[in-house]
């Protein structure tokens, strides 16, 4: 016999409005922080994981979020290797400032109960 959890309850509102808050403020702070490429992008995808299914609302901003983060390892590759004709370091650099601005422009976004879509972030994940 095998055991199937029951699904996950739906939260409530303002409880999709703070974890939405927080997945923005932690998948771009654990990348700004470390400085590591796959930190905001594990986190993410954590998130997504355990959140998607808890309301439409969470759910739309852990798949941007997660896009977003999908996005910006794409942009660190490219600067890491462009490094070696020294522009990479202003590749890393917008990349680093890209992620920081946008990341609290989804925070505010979510504050106030808004969706949010990163720009030039590739829509993998709905």
């Amino acid at each position: 016999m095998s055991y199937t959890p029951p699904p996950a309850e739906p939260f409530r509102p303002e409880t999709e409005r703070q974890w939405s808050i927080l997945v923005h403020v932690i998948a771009g702070g654990l990348n700004l922080v470390t400085g590591g490429l796959f930190t905001g992008l594990i986190s993410a995808i954590i998130a997504y994981v355990l959140l998607k299914d808890r309301g439409p609302f969470i759910r739309g901003h852990v798949a941007t979020t997660l896009n977003f983060q999908i996005t910006l390892i794409i942009g660190e590759i490219i600067g890491l290797i462009l490094v070696i004709v020294l522009i990479g370091w202003l590749v890393l650099a917008v990349v680093w400032v890209v992620n920081f601005i946008f990341s609290i422009q989804g925070a505010l976004a979510a504050s106030r109960g808004n969706t949010y879509v990163y720009p030039l972030a590739i829509p993998i994940f709905k």
